[in-house]
């Protein structure tokens, strides 16, 4: 392995945690990016290698966010934990059956939720109390489960899935939904990342440069988002479940 590689993967990575900080999504760069670059390793080595700069741009980005804005602190520790749990479940479960059938499953979801979003002018523009303390504490705790074995057994979008989630069933604007999914994201990458590690399927001389570039990107993209509000991380949604649409369907073609 050379250094060239690592250095354009890093620069991969930097974009990606920028990215990932603002609306999630940042898998779609850094993850096409190392299987492209190091095609001499086994897919398994690689994904479970990008677990590691995803786990530090997660775990800066809920730094950043949780400065500036409130968490649900009562409901988000046990809804971490369960996702944690589902994660691990969901590496687990792919490591005996494929997952092939879900991507179209998640495309369809996906152009749902772009056609929504677009139309929707004021969704996730400002927080809405819609729910009771008992209904968000159940919906979050669902959302963990769910979400977090998606994330484990198939994982792209799954950070816009979080912010999707939390907008449409707690009631949060962008930015307290993107605060929170930071959260969620950064236990559902603990647990992967620990499984790999387990499993020997992590490449730490690539991982960890990549690592402090993900960090570095998070840190920006945290810190412009908050400055710039939810009309901005509206934009950069949309842009980014596009993107995951494309990158779907390209694939299903395929």
């Amino acid at each position: 392995m050379d250094y060239h590689s690592v250095f354009i993967l890093c620069g991969f990575s930097f974009l990606a945690g920028f990215i990932d900080a603002i609306i999630g999504g940042g898998g779609l760069i850094q993850t096409p990016a190392i299987l492209f670059t190091l095609p001499q390793y086994p897919v398994p080595t690689l994904i479970g290698t990008t677990k590691i700069p995803s786990l530090g741009g997660s775990l800066m980005g809920a730094f950043q966010y949780s400065r500036r804005v409130a968490v649900v602190g009562k409901f988000i520790g046990p809804m971490m934990a369960i996702a944690f749990v589902a994660s691990w479940l969901g590496a687990w479960t792919l490591t005996r059956i494929p997952n092939s059938f879900m991507k179209p499953f998640a495309l369809v979801i996906l152009i749902t939720v772009f056609i929504y979003t677009l139309t929707q002018k004021r969704f996730g523009q400002a927080t809405e109390r819609i729910v009771t303390a008992q209904q968000q504490r159940v919906r979050m705790w669902l959302m963990g489960a769910l979400i977090g074995f998606y994330d484990g057994f198939f994982g792209p979008g799954t950070g816009s899935f979080l912010v999707l989630g939390f907008i449409s069933l707690i009631g949060f604007d962008f930015l307290k939904a993107s605060a929170h999914a930071k959260l969620v994201n950064a236990a559902t990458n603990l647990s992967c990342t620990l499984f790999f590690a387990n499993k020997g399927y992590i490449l730490y001389a690539v991982a960890f440069p990549m690592a402090m570039a993900n960090l570095s990107g998070a840190f920006l993209g945290a810190r412009l988002a908050i400055l710039k509000g939810n009309s901005f991380i509206r934009v950069f949604f949309l842009l980014v479940i596009a993107a995951t649409i494309l990158r779907f369907a390209w694939d299903l073609l395929k």
